[in-house]
């Protein structure tokens, strides 16, 4: 996954991934005028319950594409209590009895599909829709759910958390892999991305910071609504809403692009001199990866004592604390790499993290530090950490192939991931290299794409180069491999 924590000599280790919690299957259920009422022969068959993700296969559901999200959310800090009403929109790629959407926790209390109540059932995390009618294979439809309640933050395997994190003046909203669905009904795999207008009402004297760009700000009776608006595709994990005390800053580039930045107050003077940077670090990386492919970008920093890592949420990415130069390079190299170009399943996790790890590399080469060469050969060579089991950690499996989805944030997928884009460097040269980078985030601009699609992509753009040592060796073999 592209919680990205950059490792630094004498630190602890980075955090690894989420784990797909095992749900042990609650049901219940709830009914309306519909599913088939009356005797009703309802035609289609159920959606799939997930999208069989290699990692986490109940995330995301079969039989539709969902193309808009318009979520309404009250979060009341002192009770610690969310109100939400989801209406999505979406296109049946099949016909449809039922379908599924993924929720974790929260008290479900209607669900309408084209404005006429559904039934529905729960288990575990999987929320089953059977609306009155069936819905016919290309049809767009919207399915509006109400539900409430005390949002979790689920813990992972490797001890990180996610989900609807609690902090001492608000929360913070965090997906990566599957905490999406602890504040939102949803298909929650990167592989369904759509657009979204997310309105977040808090008590006055809070703010409520998401993606895409702020339209609205409204006070009422104590209460303030913020309506953000995000109009590019957008996959759920890298969706977030943060919600507390923020100094807000609002600024743009050398090119006019929107720099929206909220920092809590008492990590303001800590970030001043990083965040000072972003928009400078903005353009570097639309120099060197090509135009920016979203309407605004910005940062989020909060005071998250217990969240040990940044992420790359889409226009800000969310610091837990005031970040530094190279993890501030890393988050915003994943709009192009991760936000933008979103991997088409957990497996293809590397072409996140070792994209934006090879990010900060040719940012320290492009601004006096060491060189990628440097920095390669250090990796290999197994001094590059102080510590003797990070230099190995960078061996323990394929960067294409984590063994589980805990090991999806392991340094193989990061350090290990940046290798196999310098070996590709070193056979076909700087020019070509950096228009691979270029043209890579170009070809699959706001979609999707698998390892199979990069290793296909660079043999187009580099005919006549032999890339099976690279790929056989660096990308899916064991071990250390020969640099010759």
């Amino acid at each position: 996954m592209s919680r990205s924590v950059r490792l630094v000599p004498s630190a602890a280790p980075a955090v690894t991934a989420a784990l797909f919690l095992a749900l042990a299957p609650t049901a219940c259920s709830g009914a309306g005028d519909g599913g088939g009422a009356g005797g009703a022969v309802v035609q289609g068959t159920p959606g799939g319950s997930g999208v069989r993700d290699p990692y986490f296969p109940k995330a995301g559901n079969g039989g539709y594409d969902v193309t808009h999200y318009d979520l309404a959310l009250a979060y009341d800090t002192g009770r610690q209590h969310l109100t939400g009403t989801a209406a999505l929109t979406a296109r049946a790629t099949q016909d449809l009895s039922a379908f599924d959407l993924d929720l974790q926790g929260l008290n479900v209390e209607q669900v309408t599909v084209e404005g006429r109540r559904a039934r529905w059932t729960r288990t575990g995390q999987e929320l089953t829709v059977r609306p009155h009618d069936g819905l016919d294979r290309g049809r767009t439809f919207r399915v509006t759910v109400r539900y409430s309640g005390a949002p979790e933050t689920i813990t992972d395997a490797d001890g990180s958390e996610e989900g609807w994190v609690r902090t001492d003046d608000g929360a913070l909203a965090l997906g990566e892999p599957t905490g999406s669905m602890t504040w939102f009904p949803g298909s929650h795999h990167p592989s369904d991305k759509a657009s979204y207008d997310i309105a977040v009402t808090v008590p006055e004297g809070l703010q409520a910071v998401s993606n895409g760009e702020l339209t609205s700000r409204r006070t009422s009776r104590g209460r303030t609504t913020f309506r953000w608006h995000t109009a590019e595709p957008m996959a759920s994990y890298v969706a977030t809403v943060a919600v507390g005390r923020y100094d807000i800053s609002r600024s743009t580039t050398r090119d006019g692009l929107p720099v929206y930045v909220a920092v809590d107050p008492r990590r303001a003077e800590a970030s001043r001199a990083v965040l000072a940077g972003l928009p400078g670090i903005t353009e570097w990386a639309r120099d060197t990866f090509g135009p920016y492919p979203f309407s605004s970008t910005g940062a989020i920093v909060d005071r998250a004592d217990d969240i040990g890592y940044a992420l790359e949420t889409q226009n800000r990415p969310v610091f837990p604390d005031a970040p530094d130069t190279e993890t501030l390079v890393h988050e915003i190299a994943h709009q192009w790499y991760g936000d933008s170009v979103t991997p088409r399943t957990w497996r293809d996790m590397w072409l996140n993290e070792g994209f934006a790890t090879y990010a900060e590399w040719l940012w320290q080469e492009d601004h006096g530090g060491d060189t990628a060469e440097e920095i390669f050969t250090a990796l290999h060579r197994g001094d590059y950490y102080d510590s003797p089991e990070y230099n190995a950690a960078v061996w323990a499996f394929p960067p294409a192939e984590p063994p589980s989805a805990a090991r999806l944030s392991d340094s193989p997928v990061y350090e290990r991931g940046a290798m196999v884009l310098h070996r590709i460097r070193q056979t076909v040269g700087d020019d070509t290299f950096r228009a691979i980078l270029r043209g890579w985030a170009a070809a699959h601009r706001h979609g999707n794409a698998d390892t199979a699609d990069f290793t296909a992509y660079v043999e187009k753009k580099a005919p006549g180069k032999d890339f099976g040592r690279i790929w056989k060796d660096w990308l899916y073999g064991d071990g250390r491999p020969d640099t010759v």
